[in-house]
Parts: structure tokens; sequence; C-alpha cells
């Protein structure tokens, strides 16, 4: 696994595979509305940057990208272990490699054993993939981890994020946690906004269990609750203050397609 290098998966399907047309996609989503600041972690979508790039983009325009980063995100293929992660070798994309950190990686799998070197799992996963870009653009010599989440145990999903904020905590450099998610997927947009709603005002609240049960009873079909339930966890351990919504939007914005859409949120937890 050292000299692993997986290859860009999506390129040229949910972002440009051309470099310089990346790079200008990407300056176009960045343009800040606001002065960039450190953060704990944040939540940003992985849909085609077309639909969601403009919400992803105001989330990492928004704060400083620091050297090393540990991205979550769900299993959408359903390969691999439920608990995935790489710890060495890197990941290819148009703007160059980005390598994996892997003292990170082995501090997390020392403190939480259940974590399991697979590469199946992300290998043809896009949600971590897309990430990758905002964060070169934001930070060229930044490393990270990879986690794929394939379960929606809650105890096993408040155990990670624990053990996720100790190993942060004893890091002598900042991490930055980015939990890769959509929202509601596949209804109208006045019935994904409401479901939304209900998710993010868990998630502003930073209320991990509150998050889990809003999405489980009310049917909020959020692929990324997991990691966001990791993050959230980790983040209030880490002695996070707040939480900020900084942008919101659905496909149909995009489309006009207002019958079946799917929503995106950009949260900052600082």
């Amino acid at each position: 696994m050292s000299t692993a290098i997986r290859q860009a998966a999506v390129a040229g399907k949910f972002y440009p595979r051309e470099r310089a047309r990346l790079a200008a996609d990407l300056q176009s989503y960045l343009l800040p509305n606001q002065a960039a600041a450190p953060a704990i972690g944040c939540i940003a979508p992985h849909a085609g940057y077309v639909y969601s790039g403009a919400v992803a983009g105001a989330v990492y325009a928004a704060i400083e990208v620091p050297l090393r980063c540990l991205v979550l995100c769900p299993n959408h293929t359903g390969m691999g272990v439920p608990l995935s992660m790489m710890s060495s070798g890197a990941w290819e994309t148009p703007l160059g490699r980005c390598q994996i950190d892997n003292r990170l990686a082995q501090a997390l799998k020392a403190q939480f054993p259940a974590l399991t070197e697979d590469l199946a799992a992300h290998r043809s996963e896009h949600a971590v993939e897309v990430q990758l870009p905002f964060l070169l653009a934001r930070n060229p010599r930044v490393e990270f981890v990879p986690i794929t989440l394939g379960t929606g145990q809650y105890e096993t999903l408040e155990a990670l994020g624990q053990a996720v904020g100790a190993v942060i905590a004893a890091q002598p450099e900042a991490v930055l946690m980015v939990a890769s998610s959509d929202m509601n997927h596949y209804e109208n947009d006045r019935t994904t906004r409401a479901k939304d709603q209900k998710a993010i005002e868990r998630i502003l609240a930073m209320d991990a269990p509150g998050l889990f049960d809003v999405v489980v009873h009310e049917e909020v079909s959020m692929c990324g609750f997991g990691p966001a339930v990791v993050m959230l966890t980790a983040a209030k351990r880490l002695g996070a203050k707040s939480a900020q919504l900084i942008r919101y939007g659905t496909s149909g914005d995009v489309s006009g397609d207002r019958e079946m859409v799917v929503g995106y949120a950009g949260v900052v937890v600082r």
C-alpha cells in the first residue's frame, strides 16, 4: 500500500479533467464572500461541480486549509469494508497528486483499530475525490487521510468521532475535518428544503445524536450523515463553539427542475 496511487475515477464526469479548465472553474467557485479563517471542520457537498460547486466553493473560500486534513465520506458503491481507510500513497488529480498523511492515518488506526486498510471502498468512490481539487486550490501542499463509512450505526459513528477528536487534539499542527455529504435526494424542491432545514438545525446546534434522529425519523436521505456525525462529535470534543451555514441550494437552482432535486448545504464549524 505504501506506493499505492489511486487514480482519479470521476474526472471528466463530476469535474473537468483538463487542468486549466478545472483551475478556472475552481477560481469561479472560490470567489470569497467573507474573510477566510481557521476552522475545526466543515460539511461540503460532493455532487458534480455544475450543481454543487458553488456551495462547496463558498465553504472552502470561508476557511483556511491547513497542511493536514481528514476527509470522511459515505460509501456509495457498496465496495469494501464498513470502516475503510488508506494510510499511505497518493491520489491523482488533474491538479497533481495529493499525498496521504501517513502519520495522521497511523495515529487514527492506533486509536480506533476498527479502521481497516482497504483500497476497494475508495477506488471508485467519488465523495472524497471531488473535495481534493478544492483543498489543493486552497493549499497546494495539503495532505489528507480518506475514510469511507459504510455504516449507519450511531454507536460506531459516535465512537469514531470521539477517537478522531482525541487524535486531532494530540497533533502538534492543525487538522481540518471535511465531512463530504449531500442533503436530501430525489424529492421535489419544497419537500427537500423542508427536510433539509430540520437536519441543518441539528447541525448548527452541533447536535450529532439529534442529527442522526432527524435523518432516521424524518426520512432525510442525507447520504453523508455518518461523516457529519463523526465530524460534529469530534469537533465538540475539540472545543468547537459554533457552526455556520455558509450556503444552501438544490440542484433545481441550476437545472430548473423542481420536481426531483438534491439538496446541498455548506457548513463551517469553528
